[in-house]
């Protein structure tokens, strides 16, 4: 590694994976804003009990959160929300890649054919992020707030992206999955998921079968970059009696040729 390349990156003393020392006031800074973020407002007090710090500690770190635009107060109801100077940052990370740009479009149309809520989702740190939601006008409806997080083995994004990877690569992101069981129908084990990786990419598309949420099914398909690599998942969800047995197919069948739409929006050549 050149020294170019370490003043562009980490110091050569934090390359690895070894515990670095943190600034604290900087992670009761991070921590607050993950509590903001988790609520739709939340008071000081509230902050405080989540995060196990006294009202005096959390007060002096919201004080410059929000002199930063970072939060902000709503005088009616005394609840913090997140700012707009927090949202600004966080959309950078939406610059990273175009596929979110390109996927909005089709989304949409996916949503109003279907009636159900479209969503898209990336791998982050090995699992699934969610990075982008066109919702349906259902009164019952799946909701994923962009930021959510969830695991792969659970997720139809997350199998429909496993389906792409080699052996190896899928391997290791299941090695850090711990198989958590959310509902009677989660897979438990690498074997059985595996199994199943099997079908996905036979059919081209994924089924969450009320894995994650009771009454809550999913039908993903993976979106692949130019170069044929996965770098995406879209997916239509929605309540179980909406998404029938009998209707899974021709659900799979219209997400997975939008997918394959996105997919040639980023330059995936058809063949």
């Amino acid at each position: 590694m050149t020294s170019e390349n370490r003043r562009r990156g980490r110091p050569r003393q934090s390359a690895g994976h070894a515990q670095q020392p943190s600034i604290q006031a900087l992670d009761r800074a991070i921590d607050v804003l993950a509590v903001v973020a988790a609520h739709d407002g939340v008071t000081l007090s509230q902050i405080a009990s989540e995060l196990g710090q006294s009202v005096a500690t959390m007060h002096r770190v919201i004080n410059s959160l929000e002199q930063r635009a970072m939060i902000e107060l709503s005088r009616d109801s005394q609840e913090w929300h997140i700012g707009p100077e927090a949202f600004r940052l966080g959309s950078a990370f939406l610059r990273r890649s175009n596929v979110i740009e390109r996927s909005r479009p089709v989304m949409r149309q996916l949503t109003a054919e279907m009636g159900e809520t479209s969503n898209l989702g990336i791998e982050w740190e090995g699992n699934v992020l969610f990075v982008s939601q066109i919702e349906t006008h259902q009164f019952i409806r799946a909701f994923f707030r962009p930021g959510t997080v969830s695991p792969f083995h659970a997720s139809g994004i997350g199998k429909a992206l496993l389906s792409m990877y080699d052996l190896p690569r899928t391997r290791a992101v299941l090695q850090q999955s711990g198989f958590e069981a959310f509902t009677a129908n989660t897979i438990l084990t690498a074997d059985a998921l595996l199994v199943e990786l099997d079908i996905i990419r036979r059919k081209g598309f994924a089924v969450d079968n009320e894995e994650r949420a009771k009454g809550m099914r999913c039908i993903a398909a993976p979106i692949l970059n130019g170069f044929g690599e996965p770098v995406a998942g879209l997916s239509i969800s929605g309540p179980t009696e909406r998404l029938p047995d009998a209707h899974i197919d021709t659900i799979g069948g219209k997400v997975k040729e939008a997918a394959q739409q996105i997919s040639s929006l980023l330059g995936l050549l058809k063949g």
